[in-house]
């Protein structure tokens, strides 16, 4: 039967470490980039509230009041659409990254395993070859199994992706004849 040595686990031990430690720093860069976006955003918010302060201020009767609420909802939607792009981009980015570390740890995991499985299949004693077909067999239905959900759950992600695309722009296209109607009204 097959075994592991001291140095086989010390390897296997510091890949684990180091995959931490890659996907920790993904992590920091992700929140990383969704504080600078949170920051611009409410740099840009402060600075816009203080124009649309002043020309609230500086109306002089409601029809200019109107025309104010109406030029102000369209670019409001617009940017709330280019935020949520923004946010999508960023969490997508980070699991991705996530995504590729997982399936490289996934995949040297399953020929380590495949490894193992084959030395005590070399090593199996006679009479157990049925056994040994059985092990083969149940983590070839293992790996297929899993690229089954790998596939189906990359298929799920392209899918929400699209939807949260096609509800964007659904959004902004809407408020767009929105603030149309109300200036030809």
């Amino acid at each position: 039967m097959t075994t592991f040595t001291a140095e086989q686990f010390v390897a296997a031990q510091k890949a684990s470490i180091e995959t931490l430690f890659g996907l920790t720093h993904k992590a920091f860069e992700g929140v990383e980039k969704l504080v600078e976006l949170n920051l611009q955003v409410a740099k840009t918010t402060l600075s816009e509230v203080a124009e649309t302060t002043q020309a609230a201020l500086s109306v002089k009767d409601a029809q200019e009041l109107l025309a104010l609420q109406a030029g102000l909802l369209q670019p409001a939607a617009e940017k709330a659409a280019a935020y949520s792009r923004h946010l999508y981009d960023i969490v997508a980015g980070t699991n991705a990254e996530f995504t590729k570390a997982t399936e490289s740890t996934l995949a040297d995991s399953q020929k380590k395993v495949l490894a193992l499985v084959d030395g005590a299949v070399k090593n199996a004693p006679a009479g157990t070859e049925s056994a040994v077909a059985l092990v083969k067999s149940a983590v070839a239905a293992a790996n297929n199994a899993y690229e089954s959900v790998h596939k189906a759950a990359k298929q799920a992600t392209e899918v929400a992706e699209a939807n949260f695309t096609a509800i964007t722009n659904t959004a902004v296209k809407a408020t767009q004849a929105a603030a149309k109607g109300k200036k030809a009204a």
